[in-house]
């Protein structure tokens, strides 16, 4: 598949959500509610469980399948209360020395008036603050759309993996192509300039792993061996290698 193919199917319809990920790896899910500011934001589903014997923090961008669940989950386009409770289950997780794992799956974080006066922006700007410092391993796994700042808000980590059909990027190519040649008919080229697949994401090493195809048990395996891993390293050191890796990005 080219580019512009990929961004399709990770948009496509029948694809495996957030939801499909939390039931196939985690197990005893309690699912928390509501930011204790403003309300709940269905577009975010968090919550603790278990991965094997592993205690973590879950955080999913759900879209929902058919129309009535994606009108329910806004389309998998978060409200800045949907950020704000991501980031109160984040602290809490560091509180309790639980690791973190998000699924992600957006176009974008929600655009409109409303979401703009409670704080869109600072919502965002507050979850990639505090993940920097967060003194607890972070996971984020791209399952589909990894669209602007509304993906990115979820994906500050310590290992950012990414599935082979997903795509990860600054901006749609629809909107890339918008911008650029004042029409969405050139997609498809602003999709290949912008390296938002995988492979070359991986290449470019802003990814450091692309799962090809999803077997759940095998990546329930894959994701505590990662865990386990990163559960070993001193806070202080994982906090200053999470800092190093986000600093060598461009270079």
């Amino acid at each position: 598949m080219n580019d512009i193919e990929i961004v399709k199917v990770a948009r496509s319809e029948n694809r495996l959500t957030s939801k499909d990920f939390l039931g196939g790896v985690v197990r005893d899910f309690v699912e928390f509610h509501g930011d204790r500011l403003f309300g709940e934001d269905r577009a975010i589903i968090a919550g603790i469980g278990r991965i094997e014997d592993i205690a973590v923090t879950v955080i999913g961008i759900e879209k929902g399948k058919n129309i009535e669940e994606r009108i329910e989950h806004n389309f998998g386009s978060a409200m800045p209360e949907g950020y704000r409770k991501a980031l109160r289950l984040m602290k809490q997780a560091e509180k309790f020395g639980r690791p973190v794992v998000c699924f992600v799956d957006t176009a974008g974080a929600y655009c409109g008036i409303d979401a703009e006066e409670r704080g869109q922006g600072r919502a965002i700007a507050q979850c990639l603050a505090e993940m920097s410092d967060l003194e607890t391993p972070i996971l984020s796994i791209v399952i589909g759309e990894g669209g602007s700042g509304g993906a990115l808000a979820l994906s500050h980590a310590d290992r950012i993996w990414m599935l082979e059909d997903a795509y990860f990027s600054v901006v749609s190519p629809e909107s890339c192509a918008n911008i650029l040649w004042k029409s969405t008919e050139k997609a498809d080229v602003a999709a290949a300039a912008l390296g938002l697949t995988a492979d070359k994401l991986y290449k470019l090493g802003l990814i450091d792993k692309v799962i090809r195809g999803v077997d759940m048990e095998k990546l329930t395996g894959e994701i505590a061996g990662q865990l386990r891993e990163l559960l070993a390293v001193p806070a202080g050191e994982l906090v200053m290698q999470r800092y190093r890796k986000f600093r060598k990005v461009g270079y």
